[in-house]
């Protein structure tokens, strides 16, 4: 049992938090799981996409028994206010795919989950229709398994792209198991010099953004959780 499980999509995001965690290799509903543990913190990277990321948090949940499960990870901008490294913690956690929203209890604005790596004009058209401040790709998905297995649940993101920040489709890139094949996409970009500048800036940006994080996760497993793990076992209650 743990008092806070976080589930993020890749290790890089994280690593600078897990570097000297241990780590455990646990085969869950036939699936295999990296585990890092460090007191009663316990941290699943479940890769991209929804589907990763609520197989992740299932797996995290039946293991260890969380109090509280959280989000964690990278973000786009869809505010133009809204800088590099910027952390955010969304009151209300929106599903492109349906509409269908989770209400955290606290924080502040919006946070929508989206099928795919949004581009400058699908940010501006998500945060018109949703008046949202920043896109993931997993925190509703978390938020559901979460709701169904009535644990308590939260968002820590940090923002890794702005709202004008422009980059290919990486879906093609991405396995069934939602990690990103790095190999491929380093073969795909080694022959399109023109995509090297953006590669290299979102590779300083995401340092960055992982950096920022970290810390962040630190204080918020130190002192926040314990703090709403009393909030009310299914915070999506609200959920409409």
């Amino acid at each position: 049992m743990s008092r806070v499980a976080i589930v993020a999509a890749l290790e890089r995001e994280v690593r600078p938090l897990v570097k000297d965690w241990r780590v455990t290799e646990k085969d869950v509903a036939g699936r295999r799981f990296r585990f890092f543990e460090n007191g009663d913190v316990v941290l699943v990277c479940g890769g991209i996409g929804a589907e990763a990321a609520r197989r992740a948090a299932d797996a995290v949940i039946t293991t260890y028994a969380p109090k509280i499960i959280c989000s964690a990870g990278f973000a786009g901008a869809l505010d133009p206010e809204l800088k590099l490294a910027s952390i955010v913690h969304p009151r209300r956690i929106v599903n492109a795919g349906d509409s269908s929203s989770i209400d955290l209890g606290r924080g502040n604005g919006v946070l929508v989950s989206f099928s795919t790596i949004a581009s400058p004009q699908q940010k501006a058209s998500l945060r018109a229709s949703y008046q949202a401040q920043a896109v993931d790709m997993e925190a509703a998905a978390v938020g559901r398994a979460a709701e169904i297995r009535g644990v308590p649940f939260t968002v820590v993101k940090a923002i890794s792209d702005e709202f004008d920040f422009n980059f290919p489709s990486i879906e093609r890139f991405v396995d069934a198991n939602g990690q990103f094949l790095e190999m491929r996409f380093a073969m795909f970009a080694a022959v399109r010099p023109w995509l090297w500048p953006g590669i290299v800036r979102l590779a300083r940006n995401s340092q960055r953004a992982s950096r920022v994080l970290c810390d962040s996760l630190r204080k918020i497993a130190a002192e926040e959780m314990p703090t709403v793990s009393v909030l009310p076992a299914m915070p999506g209650a609200n959920r409409r």
